[in-house]
């Protein structure tokens, strides 16, 4: 909820019925053009606050993420005349909403232009509503620059000019001067222009404008579905055409295209284009989907993992209570630091009590977790598994030492059996438990069948077995026919061939950066730009 010490919005009621005081605001913000990197931080920050969110076809819907939980979310998108609510419904609600909530009204672009924004304020201001516009980064500007397309440039223009390319159905003329526009602006920006193109190129050159003057319709600019037609005034609408381009779109007229031949960066990405399903837990998936999606990719979050507490606390408390009779604490994921730190913090205690106490971590991701606390971690082995932790705690000595091993309550057991062998005394006791989320089966696996997937990704044996859990076991095999499947390392292969997959891309180190770039590799064969 909103921190009223830092933000205050004014009380106002000017306008409307003179006894009544809205209590709420309106953020009209623009979302940006769909890539999530471009959204503005006030933008973030005032979503942090939202009671509700009002949210538009374009806007990318990652961000309401950045609201909280509690938050309402209400869907009004205009889609090709298929309008969730007309315009005058839209500004009711948010007049109905505005009037006692922290209302966030989330627009594709921003929110000033050719998004109806200023309408909206005029209706918030006549209601006696608080509002604040929060701009956004315009597709205009951010989809050329993504098609490797500068607006301006010194060799080529002087001038830039944004023009709708579907004006008001009842006007009764047009407000484009085209005979003005044709030859007296260098670069043309038209927005929601696919559906007239035809009659877009027709006006220009009618009025002046070369034939051959170069046109690009970029289609869901910045986003891994981007689209760039290149063509001419003259041949644009045929090449559109043959792509089969839909909106939303935007179209650049000038000699600025030509640049994209040489400025092209977004779509030569090594994973541009590819649909990469993610299926570690929600709360781990972060730092991969950013590494996969700065090459390009558009990842597809489908966790078969929850993190979630063990069914009782007793065993692991027990363990944090007496943690300094141990010689070795060792930790197989970054999860049983957290829950086992949550713990010993909870008990009053902290990180003294390990003093004295030594520290193994089967990978470098599990060694920061442990070193973010101010600790000194005595043992990473050079391959992450078990085997290699064993390996490592060879030189110093097993025999007759206690070993605590907080980790998921199923796992392998081979660490704590190897140890015991060695006349280790062990204490295995459960941080946290995986789980089988509520999934999207039905829609994953349509998406599978239309080919829409590229590559799976699998970050542990238990997401392996868990992604099988979730679907008919002959019928998802035969929907991964042609789709790459990697595989973090050899223990999660070896997972995968028992469920009849052969892995494709596997990194020689087995961490998630490695990963990423594994899958970078492969994809990069088979790009002829």
């Amino acid at each position: 909820m909103r921190d009223s010490d830092s933000i205050i919005h004014p009380h106002y009621s000017d306008g409307g019925d003179e006894n009544r005081v809205a209590k709420g605001i309106v953020y009209l913000v623009g979302a940006g053009p769909g890539d999530p990197g471009l959204l503005t931080l006030r933008g973030k920050e005032v979503l942090g606050m939202a009671e509700v969110v009002i949210y538009d076809y374009l806007a990318n819907p990652e961000f309401l993420d950045y609201a909280p939980a509690g938050a309402e979310r209400i869907y009004v998108g205009k889609k090709g005349g298929d309008h969730t609510l007309s315009q005058e419904g839209i500004n009711d609600l948010l007049v109905r909403k505005g009037l006692d909530h922290i209302v966030v009204r989330l627009k594709g672009g921003d929110p000033f232009i050719f998004g109806r924004g200023g309408e909206e304020a005029q209706v918030l201001k006549a209601a006696g509503i608080a509002f604040e516009v929060v701009p956004g980064v315009t597709a205009a500007i951010a989809a050329p620059a993504y098609a490797g397309i500068p607006l301006s440039h010194r060799d080529h223009t002087a001038s830039i000019a944004f023009v709708t390319g579907h004006e008001r159905e009842d006007a009764e003329e047009s407000k484009i001067a085209w005979e003005k526009l044709a030859t007296g602006v260098g670069t043309l920006v038209f927005f929601m222009g696919v559906k007239n193109l035809a009659d877009i190129c027709r006006s220009l050159i009618s009025c002046g404008r070369a034939p051959d003057t170069p046109v690009a319709v970029i289609r869901w600019g910045t986003t891994a579905e981007q689209e760039t037609v290149v063509g001419t005034l003259e041949d644009i609408v045929e090449r559109v055409g043959r792509a089969g381009l839909k909106p939303p779109a935007i179209t650049v007229v000038g000699g600025v295209v030509k640049l994209r031949e040489e400025l092209n960066w977004f779509e030569r990405r090594p994973l541009f284009g590819r649909r990469i399903l993610v299926t570690r837990a929600r709360e781990q998936a972060s730092d991969f989907r950013t590494l996969l999606a700065s090459q390009g990719a558009h990842c597809i979050e489908f966790p078969t993992i929850a993190i979630e507490p063990p069914p009782s606390w007793e065993p692991l408390d027990r363990a944090v209570s007496r943690v300094a009779s141990y010689d070795w604490l060792v930790f197989t994921s970054v999860n049983g630091v957290r829950f086992f730190m949550e713990r010993l913090f909870g008990a009053g205690l902290d990180v003294r009590e390990l003093k004295g106490v030594r520290l193994a971590a089967i990978g470098p991701k599990t060694a920061e977790a442990l070193q973010s606390y101010g600790l000194r971690v005595d043992v990473v082995p050079n391959e992450y598994r078990a085997e290699s932790v064993l390996e490592s705690l060879a030189g110093h000595g097993i025999e007759g030492r206690r070993f605590l091993i907080p980790r998921a309550m199923v796992a392998r057991d081979i660490l704590p059996d190897t140890l015991r062998g060695k006349k280790a005394e062990v204490d295995v006791v459960p941080a946290y438990q995986t789980v089988l989320p509520a999934g999207r089966s039905p829609e994953i696996l349509g998406r599978f069948q239309r080919g829409e997937i590229h590559c799976v990704t699998f970050t542990s044996s238990s997401t392996v077995s868990n992604f099988f859990s979730l679907f008919d076991g002959s019928e998802i095999r035969s929907a991964l026919k042609g789709v790459a499947i990697a595989c973090i390392g050899p223990v999660t292969a070896e997972t995968a061939r028992k469920y009849g997959l052969t892995t494709d891309i596997m990194p020689s180190d087995y961490t998630i950066p490695a990963l990423a770039g594994a899958i970078c590799t492969y994809f990069a064969r088979f790009n002829s730009t």
